[in-house]
């Protein structure tokens, strides 16, 4: 039996006090997750955050303003958050039980003209940036839709290129509606000309990757065959018809760190009514 801890003594209150197994003093876990509407998934999440104690979580899709975030919810499970809602589409938010400092919303101003789409939060963590980005889908490859995704993936690369040297401890994390290579789909014959596949999109991610980012997922699943993402239809997930769409990059002193990758099925199961999020949890842990 574990032995009982007090209410913060751990230092981490996000933490189960009874739970002494999930304590990693020199440990860091980063999870990203698209909840596709916070308020949905308001019970999961609290719940999700109680299990695991991440250091940050990275939410996209809350489908929600700022104003109507669960915030109270939040902090009872003894965590803050950096939003940046909108409401009935997009929506980032940063989430942790640490303080959060030098947050910037959007692209954060003399990079690019502003979005009036919610996609971007950072934040630092621990002494690491972290992102939570939820990359547009694009729609249909060639379409205006897709344009606007390829813009913006290169705005992102400019904020990188202008704000950030390779050498400091970032770390990108999202919804990044692409699977970088083949190994990203169950079936990627079915996926080859959409655009989440599509030649363009892959070689622009791969840009933002040779910044100086190394793909932590990958790094410990070279094999792939690991997805984040199962549509609601077609019986999807229980024949693991997946994709990877969900990422964590992380620049070279911070990937050296990496302990473990993984993604947390858990929260893709139940019926409709125990409403999952069609995406899971993808979780990143390392030594800092």
């Amino acid at each position: 039996m574990d032995p009982l801890v007090p209410v913060g003594a751990t230092g981490h209150p996000c933490l189960d006090p009874h739970r002494v197994s999930q304590l990693a003093p020199m440990g860091m876990k980063i999870a990203t997750w698209n909840v596709n509407s916070v308020k949905v998934r308001e019970a999961r999440v609290v719940g999700w955050l109680r299990e695991h104690a991440p250091d940050a979580l990275c939410l996209q899709e809350l489908k929600t303003a700022d104003e109507a975030y669960p915030d109270d919810a939040i902090r009872e499970a003894g965590c803050e958050s950096a939003v940046f809602g909108q409401r009935t589409y997009n929506g980032v938010a940063l989430i942790s039980p640490h303080p959060i400092s030098d947050v910037a919303r959007g692209f954060g101003g003399g990079v690019a003209d502003s979005d009036p789409q919610a996609r971007l939060i950072r934040g630092v963590v621990r002494g690491v940036t972290v992102f939570s980005a939820y990359f547009p889908n694009g729609r249909t490859v060639g379409s205006e839709s897709h344009g606007y995704k390829l813009a913006w993936m290169g705005r992102l690369l400019e904020l990188l290129e202008t704000r950030f040297d390779p050498r400091d401890p970032v770390v990108l994390a999202g919804d990044f509606n692409v699977a970088l290579d083949d190994r990203d789909a169950e079936n990627p014959e079915q996926w080859a000309s959409s655009v989440l596949c599509d030649p363009a999109t892959r070689e622009a991610l791969e840009r933002i990757r040779e910044w100086g980012f190394v793909d932590v997922v990958r790094k410990h699943n070279p094999e792939g065959k690991l997805y984040s993402w199962w549509d609601y239809r077609r019986l999807a997930f229980p024949r693991n018809d997946g994709l990877r769409i969900d990422h964590v990059f992380a620049t070279v002193p911070v990937a050296e760190a990496s302990t473990a990758a993984w993604v947390d099925r858990n929260q893709r199961k139940g019926k409709k009514t125990d409403k999952p999020s069609d995406h899971a949890p993808v979780v990143a842990e390392f030594d800092l």
